[in-house]
């Protein structure tokens, strides 16, 4: 089956950057000083944080940052290269299939989004006689996405859509579960589980 590229990456970023914010430095945030989602302990190399560092020098920080255009241009460059590229969105036949993928990557790691679409695909191929199973290994490859294809082929996207917004909501519960002191982020996150594409 051919491969239709339809999803589009702005149209993501667009909607995730409504959840990411600006800038914070949460001591409770396991992912510590933020800008726009980015979180410097897991991306302290990213080229953006030259330009953060040198306006918190300057008065009127955070928000004279917010402004400038080549650190939104970083900001952008970094979000497709690590979250959408790196998961194949463009070949995606489904913006809200790759709408959701972007933005579960961004809040959880790209490598959980994948596994959260490879569930859901296991879980709708009526034990293999629809597609194959895929392993459920997190990279999103070749195998992957002849098998959304061949789904999409099949049935409407939201089913999909639903059970990765499910295992999404469920993965927010044990977490929080586990660490109680992380329920101060609990209704931000749950403004991520929907039920209806976006």
């Amino acid at each position: 089956m051919e491969v239709k590229i339809l999803a589009n990456f702005l149209e993501a970023y667009n909607i995730t950057m409504k959840n990411e914010g600006g800038w914070g430095d949460d001591p409770t945030d396991v992912g510590g000083e933020t800008y726009k989602g980015i979180a410097r302990r897991y991306n302290p190399s990213w080229n953006g944080w030259i330009i953060v560092d040198e306006y918190k020098t300057k008065p009127g920080f955070p928000n004279t940052a917010y402004n400038d255009t080549n650190l939104n241009a970083k900001v952008k460059e970094f979000y497709k290269a690590m979250y959408w590229d790196v998961n194949l969105l463009d070949e995606f036949a489904s913006q809200g299939i790759a709408n959701e993928m972007f933005d579960t990557g961004v809040n959880m790691g790209v490598g959980r989004a994948g596994k959260f679409l490879q569930k859901a695909l296991n879980l709708l191929n009526k034990n293999g006689t629809v597609y194959p199973d895929v392993v459920e290994d997190g990279s999103i490859g070749s195998n992957t996405i002849k098998a959304l294809n061949s789904y999409l082929a099949y049935k409407d996207e939201s089913f999909v859509y639903k059970l990765m917004n499910i295992f999404q909501g469920m993965h927010y519960i044990e977490y929080m579960t586990k660490s109680p002191a992380q329920e101060k982020f609990a209704f931000g996150w749950l403004e991520r589980v929907e039920f209806l594409k976006k």
